[in-house]
């Protein structure tokens, strides 16, 4: 490279100080701005005398060129990680730039940024050498030298990275190697990158999201040499490594285990000196294959297509394909098949030309002809949930296509019998309560912590679950408990520490089965920080801890150092896993809609699960499930596999990108403020005593998001984005349903009195993001011009909203308790219910009767002792969950809820009758046949 070197380069970068990049949550997100800010400067510094080169005679060039250079330098630590573009890529970037050739600079900068929006890289080979003798950006676009034919264009493109100490040296030849391999039947085309040392490659996972397998090359050295801050702290916060604690030689295996860690969808390769059978015994299967001195690349290159391709199969949309190409001639149900009723139309046509004729191609209510049974599937469906089960890190799946409503009743069904005793907090998902209600499960019900302040709860306090575990084992009903129900995360976007919650109450009870509702975590398995707190990836750890000979002493060192104490680690010859996850597969990741997944961590289930599960799945599931939600589980988890981890993160970074942006916006924070950890998780469930993951004057220096995420009891899913309303006056529903939605179209799920919960997914744009916050700034400003000119009573009117929205809120009422009706005698020390035999009481309105909560000293009657139970479930939206239960009684805490509520969508409710309720004569009768 001519001028100077690049050494000479980060000499000079030390004594300055680097661009502020503390307000970063990744290098992803430093790079996108870093590269557009390069477009910027560069056309600047070109813009003298376009096409010609510059001398550095402007009193402006100097500061340009030393933003340039700043900039370069960030971005060349960053290249080294990605394949494009690549490190002679940067050199000629550098060449350009020592050379004051700015316009070939500029040209070369705007190719390589057009190539990483439009994704072109990914197709052809971007050659910045021609970019000095031409100016037409096509003829600088050279087909990648994998193949000359057109038909790599449009196939799926990926990066593998090498781990090998003289990466740079080996680069050109490895590529070349691979390169001459590859064929015009390939599937997929790829490039190479590669790094030279343990640390290089764990930043490498971590930052480029095109890599798809990782071959580790002999030994190399645990240090990396860059150092720019946002890499090593991305990258001591995800993997916490103790380089004190690990071998001087030898790092490839313990390379292997880190990456599976954090990217477990990542095929993984390690080519050796040394005994493969060896490496093959110690790896614990973390590579799909140890080569020994590998020389010959074609092996290599075979296993790293058919790797790919594992995870890139759709067995069930495959299949689905191919029948629609067949020619059939249906004499069965469903005219809608082929489409014949619709094309032969002569007035719904229109049909077929919004939906295509695809769609009705694969209609079909076959189960042959090389398509599966949802109910019996041995052929592509049962294919497809295997890879599913592989995907999210569980034993089993099944796929669901009436929503995670029916998931929860399946599960609860075949897990519990009548008189089981369920603890189950009392803000789940209504199909909870009607699951509790069909399976004849005794509900105990548990109380979220309440946020009072903002007419929302939280979790339950792990503190709460143990006390309840404890009470029942004193009261010698035990045996009785068998689950435990969570909803993991909330709908608020509150996040249960999984792995302390299972641990602490399986010391209590070994054979405890848990169900975690993730209807709204499915992306949480394909990134790092959160798949901890996931349930399968909980129970896949949990079953390898209590099998170690290290755990097994550490118990034992327990129970002799504390003989007689409190259990605090599950007993390792009696300890059973046994975890349930039901997702909304439709609600976070790729599907058509009510397509939800059940995933099984259960050491027990073929011993005692498999008949009554499938029992409860023909119960609750279609013998004519949909065919195109099944197709589009599958693809879904092909997508998360290939590119969950890039979608997940950035996802992730758009949110961050939101609070941000609120947060230093002036014109936003009178009316707006997204809440934060310490607004929504109390101090007492942090012991990490972070309050933000985001500071908006320091940006990320300071609060930790992973720190949390490894400590505390609860933590703030970022993507969940709760937006506190109250100054504006105005409540959730009508901000919602009449600013929002009606004038400008943005749709929001969940509000409260004073909130409106906002939330990026993987399909979240950075238009869509620039969209939100223009409709929130003109909100304010409107808000701002129409205060201007309040008159008197006007401006007392808007007080007395905000005073009502942010003071006078009504509190949270906790659960009350079962009637004596509806509890065994047996039951007086503990709290559970039966709901069934409230729900079907209820089934006779000669036992009903109504109550006006407006009644006059309907609340001092009920202090006094006058009981009013519930006959039906009382659901209003929002919170969304049960505030009344069938067989519970109503406190007056309950009834100065309702009387303050101003939702318009209470389930459950008639407001011209009242609140429904059993007669006195229908509970003495129930309790005089009360079994002892």
């Amino acid at each position: 490279m001519k001028g100077i070197s690049l050494a000479t380069h980060r000499t000079d970068a030390k004594k300055r100080n680097r661009p502020n990049i503390d307000h970063y949550h990744s290098p992803t997100q430093v790079r996108f701005d870093s590269w557009h800010k390069l477009v910027e400067y560069s056309q600047r510094i070109n813009s003298k005398k376009p096409g010609a080169k510059k001398t550095d005679k402007s009193s402006s060039q100097p500061s340009l060129r030393s933003k340039v250079k700043d900039l370069l330098l960030t971005l060349e630590t960053i290249e080294e990680y990605t394949a494009f573009p690549s490190i002679s890529d940067m050199e000629t970037l550098w060449r350009y730039f020592d050379d004051k050739n700015y316009s070939s600079f500029t040209r070369s900068v705007e190719q390589i940024v057009r190539a990483l929006c439009n994704d072109s890289y990914r197709r052809r080979n971007i050659n910045l050498d021609k970019v000095d003798k031409t100016h037409s950006d096509d003829q600088s676009i050279q087909r990648s030298d994998q193949s000359s034919s057109d038909s790599n264009y449009e196939k799926p493109y990926f990066e593998v990275l090498f781990v090998d100490k003289n990466a740079r040296a080996e680069t050109p030849v490895i590529k070349k190697g691979l390169a001459k391999l590859s064929r015009d039947e390939d599937e997929f085309v790829y490039d190479i990158l590669a790094v030279p040392s343990f640390e290089d490659a764990l930043i490498a996972v971590l930052l480029n999201y095109n890599i798809q397998a990782v071959v580790i090359r002999y030994d190399f050295p645990l240090r990396s040499k860059n150092h720019l801050k946002i890499i090593q702290r991305y990258l001591h916060a995800i993997t916490d490594i103790d380089y004190d604690d690990l071998p001087v030689s030898g790092h490839g295996p313990l390379l292997g285990a880190f990456i599976a860690s954090l990217r477990p969808e990542l095929d993984i390769y390690m080519v050796t000196d040394s005994s493969v059978q060896s490496i093959d015994a110690g790896s614990g299967g973390i590579f799909n294959r140890v080569f020994y001195r590998q020389e010959d690349y074609l092996e290599l290159h075979l296993n790293i297509l058919r790797g790919v391709g594992e995870r890139y199969e759709t067995p069930f949309f495959n299949a689905l394909k191919k029948y629609s190409r067949k020619p059939t001639g249906v004499f069965h149900a469903m005219p809608v098949s082929r489409g014949k009723s619709v094309t032969q139309s002569h007035w719904i046509r229109d049909m077929v030309k919004f939906y295509g004729i695809n769609i009705f191609l694969a209609e079909t209510s076959a189960t042959s002809g090389g398509l599966d049974s949802l109910l019996q599937p041995h052929g592509p469906i049962k294919k497809a949930q295997q890879l599913a089960a592989r995907a999210f890190g569980a034993r089993r799946t099944f796929f669901v296509t009436n929503g995670t409503s029916t998931a929860n009743k399946i599960v609860v069904q075949a897990l519990v019998k009548p008189r089981d005793i369920v603890l189950i907090d009392r803000d789940c998902h209504k199909s909870h309560h009607y699951g509790m209600m069909l399976g004849g499960a005794l509900p105990s019900y548990l109380d979220s912590y309440p946020l009072h302040e903002y007419s929302m709860y939280g979790a339950v306090p792990l503190g709460e679950i143990k006390q309840r575990l404890l009470a029942y084992r004193d009261a010698g009903k035990l045996d009785q408990v068998k689950m435990l129900l969570l909803t993991n995360c909330t709908f608020d976007g509150i996040v249960y520490n999984v792995e302390k919650v299972m641990e602490e109450c399986l010391a209590i009870k070994p054979d405890l089965v848990f169900l975690w509702d993730e209807a709204w975590f499915a992306f949480a398995a394909f990134t790092p920080t959160f798949r901890q707190r996931t349930a399968m990836a909980t129970a896949k750890k949990l079953v390898k801890k209590y099998r170690s000979a290290a755990y097994r002493e550490q118990y034992e060192q327990r129970q002799q150092a504390k003989p007689g104490e409190p259990d605090v680690l599950p007993d390792p010859d009696k300890v059973r896993v046994r975890v349930y996850a039901t997702q909304s597969t439709h609600k976070s990741l790729t599907s058509l809609r009510q397509g939800s997944m059940i995933h099984i961590y259960d050491q027990d289930f073929n011993q005692k699960v498999a008949e009554p599960f499938n029992e409860a799945f023909m119960t609750h599931t279609s013998t004519s499930p949909n065919y195109q939600i099944l197709a589009s589980l599958d693809l879904g988890r092909r997508q998360a596999e290939l590119e969950g981890y890039e979608m997940v993160q950035k996802q992730i970074e758009l949110a961050m990108s939101i609070r941000e942006q609120v947060s230093g916006n002036p014109r936003l924070t009178r009316y707006f403020k997204f809440l934060v950890a310490r607004e929504l998780v109390p101090e007492t469930y942090r012991p990490s005593k972070i309050e933000a993951y985001i500071d908006a004057e320091t940006g990320w220096a300071n609060d930790n998001m992973e720190e949390a995420w490894a400590q505390d009891d609860f933590v703030v899913d970022p993507t969940r984005l709760t937006l506190y309303i109250g100054a504006t006056g105005i409540d959730g529903d009508t901000f919602k349903n009449e600013y929002l939605m009606d004038k400008y179209g943005i749709q929001v799920n969940k509000t409260s009195r004073n909130t409106v919960l906002f939330m990026t997914n993987i399909g979240t744009t950075r238009s869509s993001v620039s969209f939100l916050m223009d409709v929130l700034t003109k909100i304010a400003d409107n808000l701002e011009l129409e205060q201007a000119e309040f008159g008197r009573y006007e401006r007392k009117l808007f007080e007395k909203k905000v005073h009502s929205l942010t003071m006078d809120l009504p509190p949270l009422p906790d659960f009350s308790r079962f009637h004596d009706s509806f509890r065994s005698r047996k039951a007086s020390d503990t709290p559970e219910g039966d709901i069934r035999k409230a729900f079907f009481l209820a089934y006779d309105e000669a036992n009903c009767e109504y109550v006006d909560i407006e009644t006059p000293g309907l609340e001092k009657d009920i202090e006094n002792g006058h009981e009013l139970v519930a006959a039906s479930f009382l659901i209003p939206y929002p919170p969304g969950f049960p505030i009344l239960v069938p067989g519970q009684v109503i406190s007056t805490a309950i009834i100065s809820f309702m009387k303050k509520l101003d939702v318009k969508e209470i389930h459950g409710y008639q407001p011209e009758l009242g609140i429904h309720v059993f007669t006195e004569e229908a509970l003495q009768q129930v309790a005089a046949g009360i079994p002892a």
